[in-house]
């Protein structure tokens, strides 16, 4: 089976369906933060606090390429979409599924996350609008949209894998 990458906002659920999706079909899950972090030896955070946004970015687009292509499921950090050589790379080499969350309930989910570097300013749902946004029709490039408002894991997990089973995959 080819990738599958999840993208979507962050506080969508790409690492908690990830990991469900992953148990279900029983294929490795990589997070590309995670991985990111493993390589580079340090947090996204102090990655972005250090080094900036440009230069992890870089990481990201690395590790995309390093990362397989076949019988793994890839959770990506929200912003994976901003470079058009990410999104390009993702539907050549996979099968992308944008993990949609309505506004609202993104700002629920991630009101008392601290660990965001992008949202660090006091205003995070005016953050979080902009972003979400200015990303939209990149996480809409996807080959399925999975809706993750107010849905429980198992639900979505078996939409995707029933849409997984269908002859356009």
């Amino acid at each position: 089976m080819r990738a599958i990458y999840l993208t979507g906002f962050m506080g969508a659920g790409k690492t908690t369906i990830g990991k469900r999706l992953g148990e279900v079909l029983q294929l490795s899950v990589i997070d590309t933060d995670a991985y990111i972090e493993q390589q580079v030896g340090k947090t996204i955070t102090k990655i972005f606090a250090e080094e900036g946004e440009e230069t992890f970015r870089a990481y990201e687009r690395d590790a995309l390429k390093k990362l397989p292509k076949e019988d793994v499921i890839i959770t990506t950090g929200g912003g994976i979409v901003i470079q058009e050589e990410n999104r390009q790379f993702m539907r050549e080499h996979g099968i992308v599924i944008y993990l949609h969350c309505e506004l609202h309930e993104l700002f629920r989910r991630l009101a008392d996350d601290e660990t965001r570097p992008l949202l660090m300013e006091e205003n995070k749902q005016s953050q979080i609008k902009q972003l979400f946004e200015q990303r939209l029709a990149w996480y809409r490039e996807a080959h399925m949209t999975i809706d993750t408002t107010n849905r429980t894991i198992d639900d979505i997990v078996e939409n995707i894998v029933s849409l997984l089973k269908s002859p356009r995959f």
